[in-house]
């Protein structure tokens, strides 16, 4: 089994910053991407921000310049810096991961909450 737990998330003024973290555990067979998504009450899963283990990296056009994502390879362990948070970012972010073998095999975190005061 592999085990995604997300931290970092909390409540937070307008024009602040929050470091979401992310570490993967368990049977990995092989990580191929590790994403951020985001998901608002009443709307979809969104796509934040994506990296690749090449470093290879693709942002949603509402968070490029304000949000960064990295990774530690090493520990299996995936980062989201957000800078300039707006009431709009208020969202319980997701973790995922994938690999592809055969077909891609996915794994989500069990979200952290973000909120943004006005």
């Amino acid at each position: 089994q592999v085990q995604l737990v997300e931290s970092g998330g909390g409540l937070v003024q307008a024009g602040g910053s929050l470091r979401l973290s992310c570490a993967a555990s368990g049977h990995i067979f092989r990580v191929d991407v590790m994403s951020w998504y985001r998901q608002a009450p009443g709307k979809q899963r969104e796509l934040v921000a994506s990296i690749t283990s090449g470093a290879s990296i693709n942002y949603a056009d509402s968070v490029k310049g304000r949000f960064t994502i990295s990774r530690d390879n090493g520990k299996n362990t995936v980062y989201l810096q957000i800078n300039s948070l707006k009431p709009d970012d208020t969202c319980v972010y997701y973790c995922n991961m994938y690999y592809f073998l055969n077909r891609r095999n996915d794994y989500w975190g069990q979200g952290t909450q973000v909120t943004v005061s006005s």
